[in-house]
């Protein structure tokens, strides 16, 4: 039974490794450091929200054997609507991810310095960082392999790596379980907590993930009676990394009086409280964390980019290559000399901002279209869930761009 479990789970792991980078991490990190559990009930929000949409991607992308960004294109029919909504796209998530993936592998970088130490090579004026170039060595054999199976495969393993530090990391800490309840099932929303509540919704519904389910559920399953296997497959894996998330809350709620900024310093508050082992769960979990989302973010702006521009979606073609090695090459280059992408990342977070609700609003009209999907297209159930969620993309969307231009 596992066994046959195991043989049909396929790109959720993926998505979950896609949402939970550093900066859900730090996200969480902070949320449990200034409301303690108080916060949980927001991402059990983004689970069911998450969970929503990744379950329309991936039917779309079995149902079809297309990536939402070739559907986009294919449907729009007025060519400056086309033209603008291809640029929209690419801006956010080929840049975006440009942006983050600096992010990714600092983040992945933390959990091992954090074991072994500063490991740099001076040259000329230039400090290099080695772990950076060993993170991008590893994502780029596992690209360039292209081989979607082996992919798959690895990155399941560091999820369940990533999944079982954090576990056992929250349980070391010994948390007030009635506490952890009330937090999960008693929302509580004041002026104080709102950008927070944003924050943790904005990490884990992910827009590039809409576009990744989607193209890699058709890699996965090919048949309408697959869909059993993907829907249980998103289930499992998103409440999976929902239960990551909460996890480091949890932890992150038992520092009481440590300065805390990010996961880093969270590990080194945990081991004067519960040993060195707790540090040591924590770090391997950061490394876990950013080194699937250093993989995750270029393969994504690559089916993104192939999708919008025509190209082939094949992982060994030369321009879908050459998407991911710029991505990646960006990512390791800005990482490796401590560059701080700044002003990138609120172009990426401004972008976003727009475009979540903007593919939740098209994700949903492609959904509704029976030429596409035919008896598979949304109930009326699924289209409550998706519009009641696109109405809180709409929110987060404003309220992340006004706090970029420092309006709030």
């Amino acid at each position: 039974m596992i066994r046959n479990w195991f043989k049909n789970i396929g790109p959720g792991p993926l998505v979950a490794a896609a949402f939970i980078g550093p900066g859900t991490v730090t996200v969480c990190t902070l949320a449990g450091i200034n409301f303690g559990f108080a916060l949980l009930w927001a991402m059990v929000l983004s689970i069911v929200a998450t969970v929503v949409l990744q379950e329309m991607a991936a039917r779309l992308g079995i149902i079809s054997q297309k990536g939402l960004s070739e559907v986009i294109r294919s449907q729009i029919s007025n060519p400056l609507l086309r033209t603008l909504a291809i640029i929209l796209i690419l801006a956010a998530i080929v840049i975006g991810n440009a942006a983050y993936e600096a992010g990714n592998i600092s983040g992945s970088i933390l959990g091992l310095e954090n074991l072994f130490g500063s490991q740099t090579i001076a040259i000329g004026d230039m400090n290099l960082n080695l772990f950076s170039i060993l993170i991008g060595a590893i994502a780029f054999v596992l690209l360039y392999i292209g081989n979607y199976k082996i992919l798959e495969k690895t990155l399941i393993s560091l999820v369940i790596l990533m999944s079982l530090a954090f576990l056992i990391t929250a349980i070391m800490t010994k948390p007030d379980w009635s506490e952890v309840l009330k937090g999960l099932f008693v929302p509580k929303f004041s002026s104080d907590n709102i950008l927070t509540v944003i924050a943790l919704v904005g990490t884990t519904v992910v827009p590039y993930n809409l576009f990744l389910h989607a193209s890699l559920v058709k890699e996965k399953w090919k048949n309408e009676s697959d869909l059993k296997f993907a829907r249980k497959d998103t289930i499992i894996a998103v409440v999976l990394g929902g239960i990551v998330s909460m996890c480091i809350m949890i932890s992150a709620a038992a520092i009481k009086s440590f300065e805390v900024n990010n996961a880093a310093d969270l590990a080194k508050g945990l081991e004067p409280l519960f040993g060195s082992y707790a540090s040591v769960f924590l770090s391997v979990g950061l490394f876990a964390a950013g080194i699937t989302s250093a993989i995750t973010a270029p393969l994504a702006a690559a089916y993104v980019a192939s999708g919008c521009l025509g190209w082939s979606s094949n992982m060994k073609s030369k321009r879908f290559r050459f998407v991911w090695i710029f991505i990646l090459t960006l990512g390791v280059l800005f990482s490796s000399i401590g560059f701080k992408s700044i002003e990138i990342i609120k172009f990426a977070q401004v972008a976003n901002g727009l475009l979540l609700p903007v593919i939740a609003g098209f994700l949903l009209w492609i959904m509704n279209k029976t030429s596409i999907l035919g008896k598979y297209k949304n109930s009326l159930l699924q289209n409550i869930f998706g519009f009641a969620i696109l109405a809180i993309a709409v929110f987060l969307g404003v309220k992340s761009i006004l706090k970029v231009f420092n309006f709030i």
